[in-house]
């Protein structure tokens, strides 16, 4: 079962199971999705695509909808933080739960320690933040935090000079 199959499921369930909060984040989660399967849509109709395939090629692919997923994640930890800030303990605590809802459908965030070794073996030697950042990014693929990659490998960078 994909993940966007999984989460039309859970709206249902939830919905049948009287828990709005998680239908309202689902629903817009799905929504989301779609949006971003429109764009796909439109962008493979630029390319000269056949009009039978658009609806095939245009589904989002599992990985494509963690990245979804993940900018949704993202979104909510800001807003936390800029709530904490402004001391707006109900709208922290709205996102909060939200967030729990969307880790469900994210992949299980790595280890520190686990992402610090990753980091060490990738990093060694490299000079360039920008190239080492893609590098670790790129092997992380959603189950590491961009803040905490950053943070850790300008560590490795200051402490290898």
């Amino acid at each position: 079962m994909s993940i966007k199959d999984k989460i039309n499921e859970n709206i249902k369930s939830a919905f049948k199971s009287g828990l709005s909060d998680e239908v309202s984040v689902l629903r817009f989660l799905s929504s989301v999705i779609k949006n971003k399967e429109l764009e796909k849509r439109s962008r493979l109709s630029k390319e000269g695509k056949e009009l039978t395939d658009l609806e095939k090629l245009s589904e989002l692919s599992d990985e494509e909808i963690i990245n979804v997923v993940s900018g949704e994640i993202k979104k909510r930890k800001d807003s936390i933080v800029q709530y904490e800030k402004g001391g707006r303990d109900d709208l922290v605590k709205k996102e909060m739960s939200e967030l729990e809802i969307l880790k469900k459908y994210a992949p299980a965030e790595m280890p520190e320690e686990e992402l610090r070794t990753l980091i060490k073996n990738k990093v060694a030697g490299q000079k360039d933040f920008g190239k080492a950042m893609g590098l670790v990014m790129a092997e992380v693929k959603g189950r590491a935090d961009g803040t905490m990659v950053k943070k850790i490998i300008e560590e490795e960078m200051k402490n290898e000079t």
